[in-house]
């Protein structure tokens, strides 16, 4: 297995469960000392203790990543405990229960604009701060396939992914000549148990009935390719979306 992240140091948000569970795990064993950042400190730090018995570098650091004090704490945490920060991974999300636009209550529509908008804004503009100053880095953010096709379903969702897909452009070519890669993966329906929160009935067959290769993805899946974009191995990438979802957006 190649150390792909050997001496790096990478922050992972969600990190206690799905597809951020699996990122933190798989990088650190390709060498990358990890921050598994979540609000639930119990499942991260077992999260944590999985890294650590497989012999990596780890610690936990509670964050509400839509508030800028809490975000500010987690880069600096890093630097504090590590010295550096090379590349985060912006995967923390919220889908919030199945409803379309004239059934969304006003209370939903501001959580899931916050956790899947203003979150990745707040981590990208505190990461690149400390990035700028530091020879630059790697940002990858957690869109979503919803956010490049329409889902009626989850219609505020698809529309603050779609919001995160275009800020990720905009940023990788902003920072293009400052030495910070930007990039996203857009995850098709993952096996998580995010989905089967969404009150979807059959929800596994919902989806998977309009995925090419016929199933869902799993959360070892969408980690791979936000792996290979925080890697060297894609040093000449930025401004990118990724989607990771069988076939589907194709």
């Amino acid at each position: 297995m190649t150390k792909s992240l050997d001496g790096k140091v990478a922050i992972i948000t969600g990190a206690a469960s799905g597809i951020g569970e699996a990122a933190a795990i798989l990088f650190a064993k390709r060498g990358a000392r990890t921050v598994v950042a979540d609000l639930d400190e119990e499942k991260g730090e077992a999260v944590v203790e999985v890294i650590r018995q497989a012999g990596g570098d780890a610690f936990f650091h509670k964050v509400d990543i839509t508030e800028s004090d809490q975000v500010r704490s987690l880069i600096a945490a890093t630097v504090e405990r590590y010295g550096r920060l090379d590349c985060a991974y912006n995967n923390a999300g919220y889908g919030g229960p199945a409803a379309e636009i004239a059934d969304t209550e006003e209370e939903e529509f501001d959580r899931i604009s916050a956790v899947n908008f203003k979150g990745p804004w707040l981590c990208m503009k505190y990461e690149i701060e400390y990035m700028l100053q530091n020879g630059g880095g790697a940002i990858v953010n957690t869109a979503s396939g919803a956010g490049l096709i329409s889902m009626p379903p989850l219609a505020i969702y698809s529309a603050a992914k779609a919001a995160t897909i275009h800020m990720t452009r905009v940023a990788g070519l902003t920072y293009a000549k400052r030495g910070i890669r930007v990039n996203c993966v857009c995850p098709g329906t993952v096996n998580t148990p995010a989905i089967h929160a969404m009150g979807i009935p059959d929800v596994e067959n919902f989806f998977a009935q309009d995925v090419p290769m016929g199933r869902l993805g799993t959360p070892e899946e969408i980690a791979n390719g936000a792996l290979w974009l925080c890697s060297d191995e894609a040093r000449y990438v930025t401004g990118v979306v990724l989607p990771v979802d069988g076939g589907r957006v194709a």
